[in-house]
């Protein structure tokens, strides 16, 4: 099963870049849907961006513009550039991956992004 560790979250003001990181071991990426998620305090978590096996790339409709998901199969890391980053962005955000080959689901523990001045 993959493990997954995200990293690159902090505190950045409203306007500013952040980039996230997902680094994967146990299993190579190419063989998973790689997705971003994002949970903020009292809501339930959402999907963010996602990169499917296929290559196909998907955003929710917030951050479209403004967010890039992208992947580096050899490196086994998937990243997730923020751009110009609102308060509303502010939530701990988490990397998820999604066999091809069997289904399961597994998270990343996730990494704390605030979008404050």
């Amino acid at each position: 099963q993959v493990q997954l560790v995200e990293s690159g979250g902090g505190l950045v003001q409203p306007g500013g870049s952040l980039t996230l990181s997902c680094t994967a071991s146990g299993s190579i990426i190419r063989t998973y849907h790689m997705a971003w998620y994002r949970q903020a305090s009292g809501k339930q978590r959402e999907l963010v961006a996602q990169s499917t096996f296929s290559g196909t790339l998907n955003y929710s409709d917030s951050v479209k513009g403004r967010f890039t998901i992208s992947r580096d199969n050899v490196k086994n890391t998937v990243f997730l550039q923020m751009n110009n980053l609102k308060p509303e962005d502010t939530a701990v955000y988490y990397c998820n991956a999604v066999s091809i080959l069997t289904a399961r689901s597994s998270w990343g523990q996730g990494t704390q992004v605030t979008v404050s001045s």
